[in-house]
């Protein structure tokens, strides 16, 4: 299954996709079989799987789990060049453009490039930005960088514009984990109007309605993580919402 090509395929047919994020140093095994079970239920499109720090050696028993239960493909979602397994279906390749930090728009691409090469993941090259969110996440503070202000969405719009004009392929926006405000309908918009790259959203997204807002807004597939470790249930809550959302 070529990942990319199918995020291309339902976007252009205006079906909006979600992910779940997962941290593998988080839940337990049990948490895991459990956000699998519901992951199912709500027909979740992806799985992306990471974190901006991980201290315990869980990554790929956290993928083995995942795949041994569902079909539903994981993506990871690296923080750094530790976070790499070939047991993954795909990896989205973040190039941090709202930073200014070489390591992380360039340096770490290529400590980890020959190991993606012999991996066999499929590789998505990902503009990632982050925007402010109300509160220091922990992305911001270990990528050392400056998020976009969360009411410049101008700087965002010619941010994303660079990212594809440079050849990624696609867009993500990220408030970070445990994002007190999320990314705003009036910045998606934006970024939406000026681009034509597929289009992600993260962080403090915590209602199924704000994930119809981004919908509506033109983002493409919603990520929701710290809300469905505080509370399962609404895995099924937002992809209902996020499934039966038509342009």
């Amino acid at each position: 299954m070529n990942i990319y090509q199918s995020i291309i395929d339902n976007k252009n047919k205006g079906k909006k996709q979600f992910a779940v994020l997962i941290d593998p140093d988080k839940p337990t095994e049990n948490e895991l079989l459990r956000i699998a079970e519901l992951s199912l239920t709500a027909n979740v499109d992806y799985f992306f799987v990471g974190g901006s720090l991980l201290t315990n050696n869980h990554l790929e028993n956290c993928i083995h789990i995942l795949k041994n239960n569902t079909a539903v493909p994981v993506v990871l979602f690296p923080g750094n060049t530790m976070q790499i397994s070939k047991y993954a279906d795909a990896i989205l390749l973040l190039s941090l453009i709202s930073g200014r930090n070489a390591e992380m728009l360039i340096g770490k691409h290529v400590i980890a490039a020959p190991y993606l090469k012999e991996s066999g993941l499929e590789i998505i090259p990902t503009a990632y930005m982050l925007i402010e969110s109300g509160k220091a996440t922990t992305v911001t503070y270990m990528s050392n960088t400056f998020p976009i202000p969360a009411d410049k969405e101008d700087i965002a719009a010619c941010t994303a514009m660079a990212g594809e004009m440079l050849g990624l392929k696609i867009i993500y926006l990220d408030a970070g984990s445990g994002a007190l405000n999320p990314v705003s309908s009036k910045m998606i918009e934006q970024v939406r109007k000026q681009t034509v790259s597929p289009v992600i959203t993260g962080g403090g997204i915590k209602t199924a309605t704000k994930a119809i807002e981004n919908c509506k807004a033109g983002a493409d597939i919603i990520v929701v993580g710290n809300a469905i470790e505080k509370s399962a249930v609404l895995i099924k809550e937002i992809g209902d919402a996020v499934r039966g959302f038509s342009n």
